[in-house]
């Protein structure tokens, strides 16, 4: 009888932390800490980012506050699978694409294209902590290269 018992906890137990290990590192509300263009510290302006999942989909809505209520600026769906999703304006206007693939343990690679900027590619990481994530990106624009990094922690 003990043992059916310590057997029966085992499996409660087990069935409590396997979703948490197969848990997206991606899922959760971030906020924007700093920026960096080209290597230089920019003063940004506030910024959340809540990823969150729609079957098996991931939903990234950014945020800006206006008078102190967080008004979504930009939202995007999509599968881990590299196929173009639709990037939308908080009007739900369609203002370009993304394709987002695994690149590695806690790493997600990226391509932006909109027909009113250049292309952007670059990659979000996730730190092995969980606490902090890094969205880093490149753009061409005008024949050189910026570059852009800005730094989330996870609220």
């Amino acid at each position: 009888m003990k043992r059916a018992l310590v057997c029966a906890a085992f499996i409660v137990i087990q069935a409590a932390i396997l979703p948490v290990w197969g848990a997206e590192p991606l899922l959760g509300t971030w906020h924007l800490d700093r920026q960096e263009i080209d290597g230089k510290d920019t003063n940004p302006e506030p910024l959340t980012l809540k990823v969150s999942q729609s079957g098996d989909k991931l939903v990234f809505a950014f945020s800006v506050p206006v008078n102190n209520v967080y008004f979504v600026a930009m939202t995007y769906t999509l599968k881990l699978d590299g196929l173009e999703a639709d990037v939308k304006n908080g009007q739900g206007d369609k203002v370009g694409t993304i394709q987002m693939t695994p690149g590695g343990p806690l790493q997600y690679k990226l391509v932006l294209k909109s027909p009113h900027r250049p292309d952007s590619s670059g990659k979000l990481t996730v730190s092995p902590d969980g606490k902090k994530l890094i969205s880093e990106a490149e753009t061409l624009h005008g024949g050189q290269s910026i570059r852009s990094r800005q730094f989330f922690s996870r609220q």
